[in-house]
């Protein structure tokens, strides 16, 4: 089954009802490391857009990239702290990825997954190893072209897994970006927010995709 704008947009609502579910769990991750604001703009970032698909309702934008488009621009200019830009640099860079086409297949969801890493690498500099929600994009793209023959729910949920155990591997590691870099040391033996909330969505998005 390939995705629409339609489905899309429910995605995205799907993932901002986790998020709002998971804010308490990823403020706590950040004050541990950072500054506690993760699970706060996460939130804010992902209710705005449900909001910007409201005020288009009933209409959904015409295409998935358009639907992308609008929670990119959605993030970067309502979402403060490094998730904004973050986020909104890979659902732009994935807009761009899914051109015109009125449906996406397996193949260019995963070329959009692809997108949406090498734009988050492009605007973070961070490389697999920095403890950074990269961690968690590296191995679920990697898994999502394994999958690339399969259907988006299977593509989505190779994606998925693949991203919770990364976000997990960087409990093991010392961060060498971001706020929590500053920590050293210290801050090994923590989850990186940003990896917890990349799993997050991917897990929304692929539950949504069922």
């Amino acid at each position: 089954m390939a995705c629409t704008a339609e489905t899309l947009a429910a995605a995205l609502r799907a993932a901002a009802a986790v998020i709002a579910g998971h804010r308490g769990e990823l403020i706590d991750l950040d004050r541990a490391i950072g500054d506690a604001d993760h699970g706060e703009n996460m939130d804010r970032g992902f209710a705005a857009i449900v909001s910007a698909l409201d005020a288009l309702a009933p209409k959904t934008p015409e295409t998935p990239a358009a639907v992308m488009k609008l929670a990119a621009t959605t993030l970067i200019s309502k979402v403060g702290g490094a998730a904004g830009p973050l986020y909104g640099t890979a659902f732009l860079r994935a807009s761009v990825k899914l051109g015109d086409a009125a449906e996406v297949d397996g193949p260019l969801l995963v070329e959009a997954l692809r997108a949406a890493l090498e734009g988050v690498q492009a605007r973070g500099k961070a490389v697999g190893g920095d403890a950074t929600m990269v961690d968690a994009l590296i191995p679920a793209v990697s898994a999502a072209e394994e999958a690339a023959g399969s259907d988006i729910a299977a593509i989505l949920t190779a994606a998925a897994d693949a991203a919770d155990k990364g976000a997990e591997s960087t409990v093991d590691l010392v961060p060498r970006k971001g706020r929590a870099s500053y920590l050293g040391e210290r801050a090994k033996g923590h989850l990186d927010p940003g990896a917890r909330s990349t799993a997050l969505v991917l897990r929304a998005f692929a539950e949504a995709a069922r």
